[in-house]
């Protein structure tokens, strides 16, 4: 399993012409997650209780970002993973970039292809890696085997 890639200079995006056409494939709430860097209510997305197996795919471009089997029930409301996957150049499927929003300082979790914001990574996860990838279901889709 390889290293999640790290940006420590991300911040807030600027508006981006392409937001127009996100708006169009995006649900409004999609749309603030995934290109706003919101985050949705606990207990209200569509994956947090979901027990499938499948690969969970980012909304925005579809790359695969985390199978179902590293998926756990972290008592957060919200889709957790031990692991995300790699893609095929045997890098992280996931870029991670500090985030000092709200006055916190936290590890923000995006798509490595596309820079979609997928949620939040905390150092309190399950064995083997101990981390927890808190995620929006609203950046996700779920491709079900």
């Amino acid at each position: 399993m390889s290293t999640p890639q790290t940006d420590s200079n991300a911040g807030s995006r600027a508006s981006d012409p392409a937001d127009e056409d996100w708006r169009r494939k995006l649900t409004p709430e999609q749309f603030h997650v995934c290109r706003e860097k919101g985050t949705e209510r606990a207990f209200t997305g569509e994956y947090w209780d979901c027990h499938d197996d499948g690969t969970y795919r980012c909304r925005c471009c579809g790359a695969a970002l985390f199978d179902a089997a590293t998926k756990f029930d972290s008592g957060t409301g919200w889709p957790s993973y031990f692991a995300p996957l790699d893609n095929h150049t045997g890098t992280s499927a996931v870029a991670t970039h500090e985030d000092l929003s709200y006055g916190m300082r936290r590890v923000e979790v995006t798509c490595a292809a596309c820079g979609s914001h997928l949620g939040h990574l905390f150092p309190d996860g399950p064995a083997p890696t101990g981390q927890r990838y808190c995620i929006n279901s609203a950046s996700l889709k779920l491709e079900r085997r």
